[in-house]
């Protein structure tokens, strides 16, 4: 099934993840540069989608919809003489 081999690659993710943060205090300073950098950038990456996805949904769901329609006006008939 895909969503195991999904679960399984995230958790794997997930524990590599945990072992960097234990070793981080004694990492060199630039490990810990690079790794408040790439940090830092999962969480701009984050916010701003966050952000985008909040903008895009207040538009549709708040306001009943985006409304297409223009005015209407009548057509009246010309008179043929």
């Amino acid at each position: 099934m895909p969503s195991e081999g999904f679960l399984k690659e995230m958790q794997t993710i997930g524990e590599k993840f945990l072992l960097k943060l234990q070793k981080l205090p004694k990492a060199e300073t630039v490990e810990i540069v690079s790794f408040c950098l790439l940090l830092l950038f999962i969480v701009t990456v984050l916010s701003l989608m966050t952000i985008a996805c909040s903008c895009c949904c207040s538009r549709c769901c708040c306001k009943g919809g985006p409304d297409h329609r223009g005015r209407k006006s009548q057509v009246q008939p010309t008179a043929h003489v």
